[in-house]
């Protein structure tokens, strides 16, 4: 028995996925059924990676929200300072 073929995995698709398979096959030119699949899942990887650094942006800017709204405020009154009114 070959090494990789433990690796390898068959699925089954409705007709409507087979048909969206073959259709991203004929848009993305890709080489095989297999290689829209393997796409579609680096697509997917990273498409969730961004969303969880996403998240993690928010919970910070949460977290500094109100000390940074407080060192806005202190900094206001020196907006124009300095500067000729024109």
């Amino acid at each position: 028995m070959k090494s990789n073929a433990a690796k390898k995995s068959s699925f089954t698709l409705s007709a409507a996925q087979h048909a969206q398979v073959r259709r991203l096959r004929r848009l993305l030119k890709a080489r095989s059924n297999t290689e829209v699949i393997r796409q579609s899942l680096s697509l997917l990887e990273e498409h969730i990676a961004r969303e969880e650094l996403r998240r993690q942006f928010r919970e910070a800017a949460a977290r500094v929200r109100s000390s940074t709204r407080k060192e806005l405020r202190e900094l206001e009154p020196l907006v124009n300072d300095g500067l000729d009114n024109a």
